[in-house]
């Protein structure tokens, strides 16, 4: 603080002479009680009264305060508590700030300091003088005992947020850039605050910044400012944050600092119902301009009138803010309000304002007490206003409710609003839709009628094609019938024909028949579309009979409706013409009247001829009016009937825009469908190609699989030849091993005849051709007779045994050609080379066995041979290809014949 204002403050603080009268009703009834206490407290107050009165009458003591302060305080301490007041004001801001005062002035000046220098070194026992206290505040607190009375009053001076103060100031707080920002505003025009970065602005940071990390909810408010620099005035940076953590947390400070202020609103609430109550014509006026009591007192309670009046009056009220509370807000506010109360109820709205700003609280500076005694004065009940914060909570909870009920019914409102222009916006195009399902359902019946009239001009046609295929389809009978008898016709006189005019006529008969089946064919794929055609109609007359035929009744009946309005508007148009001209009429017989009239006076004359002019005049307005209507009717008409076809024409290019549209949807489908089919093909020719090399394949396998079986028969057959022949070698040495004894010769005898007559019917067999049953049959025949024949056997047998077998052998087939295989060859030649060992053996035996002598010596033999067992024999011998094998290989074992032949006989018959 500068010392300019020094003696400001210090009068201020300090009460004046008109507050003497108060002191001595105190003192008067402290004496009435008799009560020690009392005596004390009145003693106080009178010394510090007197210290007041001396203060002020003492020109040169405010002069010598305003010049030069001492460098040593005129007042002692004493103990402890002057050690704590020399450190205080020593750690003040104000401490370059003491006055000198006159050696007159030192004993009132040393009265009011005792008297607070007793209160804080006995401030244990003297806070219980609550009155007295209370009362020392409201008269003023000495500067120099400022900064420790408000701890003390707020129980700070030991607090534990002073080491926290340190620890804060370690940390960054997010709302550091704000307080930056706002710090230049903070008594701009102070010296303490007044340098940038200086000693005040970084002190006021550090304790805004302490108390943003303290109160995380409350963070930083641009109000608390103010009152944070008050506090730095008086006391150092950790008194000033313990100070400040006091007054936010025990006075509600911090409700006002709140982001939803909701503190602020429930004092603005309190004091305009203040204002209503003990200023009801004020608060009638600033209801009338509209002056609301946020727009002047809000500042009051964020600042505590620190940024409306002057340091030394924000000071004082500042001590009676910690002394009673928000309460001394409200009656420094109905104290101001009452005392300007004139002047502002002859101000509007921007008069008041400008007064609030500027002029209201200078009148104040002169005369502080005259202010504060004015507010001391004001009716103020504590129970009327929790009465008042009961009604205000229980507005406000209606009014959330309200805003909460109004937010809904904006949202509903928002939403029908939204639900209603969705609806219109629905109407619309269902208007639209029906106008244009009407000009469709109009078209479509137009469209249908057309395809009726083309169904019935194809069915003309089907009737006469069928009639045309029916005469083509007699000229094709009668052309055939023509053929048929021109066929047989040609077929009789073939003979008589040369062959080059039978060609002629074949070849002119098959270019007519080649041009009948073109035509025949013409006219079948003719037939075919017309089918399709009529099946294409009737599916387009059953959709169309299947549309709902109230959508035609009702584009009907609105044709019709329309006829009628469009006749009505002509009729009413040609009434208009009819009025018009009868209106014209009227009015050349008023003239030809009026023309007619005889003259008369004067006056009357002039009269009349401005009451005709009048008539005239609204005769022609009158026909110039119809003409008009009946031209605005014609007009209309005419717009109406152009508002028509305008409507058709764009309903009419909107269809042709919609079939172009399907008929590029049909065109992309059919182009997407080509592209399938095309992909379809390639791939069934793929698979078809896949096919046909797997079927040359598998024939090229079963042509290996044919060859290779081919060659293992070829293998087979070649291996039985070999084995057989390997048989009938082993078969012949066996035969001609065995020589032993004359029984064995005659067995050997009949062995060899039988065999002979084996080979020989062997080559008989393979002289003819195996597959014809006939040449079979008959030497079947001719060698059974020759084998039933005795006399024919018994030359045989001499025969072979002669030598002449052979020869008759080749001789009994000399004209048929032997056809044998390779196989029958092998055969025969192993049966000639037999033969003819067995011819060798016949010779060197025939001395010793004469056939008389074999008769004769075979006794033990079965002689009684009949015929019947002989043909038997060679029977069996004939159907089993087996059996001379068989009975060589028996005879081999030195068996008789007839057991030989008769086993083979039970073995053929089995």
């Amino acid at each position: 603080m500068s010392t300019s204002e020094v003696p400001v403050s210090s009068k201020s603080e300090v009460p004046n002479a008109s507050s003497t009268s108060s002191s001595k009703v105190a003192e008067s009834g402290a004496t009435s009680k008799q009560a020690p206490k009392e005596d004390e407290t009145a003693e106080l107050l009178a010394k510090l009264e007197a210290a007041n009165k001396l203060l002020e009458a003492d020109e040169k003591s405010l002069v010598s305060l305003s010049v030069a302060p001492s460098p040593t305080p005129s007042h002692s301490r004493k103990g402890s508590g002057s050690s704590v007041v020399s450190s205080t004001s020593s750690n003040s801001h104000y401490s370059n700030q003491q006055s000198t005062e006159e050696p007159e002035n030192n004993t009132a000046t040393g009265n009011v300091w005792e008297i607070w220098g007793k209160l804080v070194n006995d401030w244990e026992n003297a806070r219980k003088k609550t009155s007295l206290i209370k009362e020392l505040v409201r008269r003023g607190i000495p500067h120099h005992f400022r900064g420790l009375a408000w701890q003390l009053l707020l129980g700070v001076h030991d607090s534990p947020h002073k080491e926290l103060y340190v620890v804060y100031l370690k940390q960054t707080s997010p709302s550091e850039k704000l307080i930056r920002r706002d710090i230049a505003r903070t008594f701009p025009d102070h010296d303490f605050f007044k340098e940038k970065d200086g000693l005040g602005q970084e002190s006021l940071f550090n304790v805004m910044k302490a108390y943003s990390l303290h109160d995380r909810e409350v963070g930083y408010c641009q109000g608390s400012g103010f009152i944070v620099g008050l506090l730095l005035m008086q006391m150092p940076e950790e008194e000033a944050f313990a100070v400040l953590v006091k007054l936010m947390q025990e006075y509600r400070l911090r409700e006002l600092f709140k982001p939803s202020m909701a503190e602020l609103g429930l004092c603005m609430y309190k004091l305009e119902c203040l204002i209503q109550e003990l200023l009801p014509d004020l608060y009638l006026h600033f209801q009338s301009q509209g002056f609301h009591t946020s727009m002047y007192a809000s500042s009051w309670f964020l600042t505590l009138y620190a940024t409306s009046f002057s340091l030394s009056l924000s000071c004082r009220i500042m001590d009676l803010f910690i002394s009673e509370g928000m309460d001394v807000v409200f009656r420094l506010g109905i104290a101001i309000l009452q005392t300007s109360q004139e002047e502002l109820l002859s101000m509007d709205m921007e008069g008041m304002l400008q007064h609030f700003q500027k002029t209201l609280f200078s009148q104040y500076e002169g005369d502080p007490d005259r202010l504060f005694n004015t507010a001391f004065a004001v009716k103020y009940s504590s129970k009327k206003m929790k009465k008042i914060e009961k009604e205000y909570t229980a507005l406000k909870s209606k009014e959330n409710e309200d805003q909460i009920e109004l937010r809904r019914l904006r949202t509903e409102n928002r939403l029908l609003r939204q639900r209603i222009e969705a609806l219109e916006k629905e109407s619309a195009s269902l208007a639209d839709r029906l106008i244009q399902y009407q000009v469709t359902r109009a078209q479509e019946a137009e469209e249908t009628y057309a395809l009726k009239n083309n169904l019935s001009t194809t069915k003309q046609k089907l009737l006469d094609t069928s009639r045309k295929l029916e005469e083509a389809n007699t000229l094709i009978g009668d052309i055939k019938d023509r053929m048929n008898l021109v066929a047989t016709s040609s077929i009789t006189s073939a003979s008589s024909l040369d062959e080059d005019e039978a060609q002629t006529v074949i070849q002119h008969l098959q270019e007519e028949l080649i041009a009948l089946r073109l035509k025949d064919a013409d006219i079948d794929i003719l037939v075919k579309e017309l089918r399709t055609k009529i099946k294409e109609l009737e599916e387009t007359n059953i959709q169309l009979q299947k549309a709902p035929s109230n959508d035609v009744q009702h584009l009907q009946e609105e044709l019709i409706a329309v006829k009628l309005r469009e006749a009505e508007a002509n009729l009413s148009l040609k009434e208009m013409k009819h009025k018009v001209y009868d209106l014209e009429g009227q009015w050349e017989d008023y003239i030809i009247k009026s023309n007619q009239e005889p003259s008369s006076p004067k006056d009357k004359n002039s009269n009349k001829r401005e009451v005709k002019q009048l008539q005239e005049e609204l005769m022609s307005v009158k026909i110039r009016e119809a003409g008009c209507l009946s031209e605005l009717k014609e007009t209309k008409q005419k717009v109406m009937e152009f508002e028509t076809q305008n409507h058709i024409c764009t309903n009419q290019i909107r269809r042709m825009d919609e079939e172009n549209k399907t008929l590029k949807s049909q065109l992309e489908l059919h182009e997407v469908q080509e592209k399938d089919l095309q992909n379809q093909i390639k791939d069934l020719s793929r698979k078809l190609d896949n096919l046909e090399a797997q079927r040359k394949e598998e024939s090229m396998m079963m042509r290996i699989k044919d060859a290779e079986q081919a060659q293992s028969v070829a293998e087979l057959n070649r291996k039985i030849a070999e084995l057989e022949i390997q048989k009938e070698e082993l078969l012949t040495a066996d035969r001609l091993d065995a020589k032993d004894g004359s029984q064995d010769l005659a067995n050997k005898i009949y062995d060899l005849q039988d065999e002979v007559l084996q080979l020989r019917l062997s080559h008989n067999s393979s002289g003819q051709k195996p597959y014809r049953n006939g040449s079979l049959s008959e030497s079947d025949d001719d060698t059974d007779e020759e084998l039933e024949n005795p006399e024919t056997l018994n030359q045989t047998l001499s025969d072979i045994i002669e030598g002449k077998s052979s020869s008759r052998v080749l001789s009994s087939s000399p004209d048929k050609k032997i056809a044998t295989s390779p196989r029958e060859d092998q055969f025969s030649n192993k049966n000639l080379e037999v033969e003819a060992g067995e011819e060798q053996c016949i010779d060197s035996l025939s001395p010793i066995c004469s056939p008389s002598k074999v008769q004769s010596s075979n006794n033990d033999c079965d002689t009684n041979l009949s015929q019947a067992n002989t043909g038997a024999v060679v029977k069996s011998l004939l159907t089993n290809g087996n059996g001379a094998q068989t009975l060589a290989a028996d005879n081999s074992n030195g068996l008789p014949a007839n057991v030989h032949n008769g086993e083979m006989g039970n073995v053929n018959q089995k």
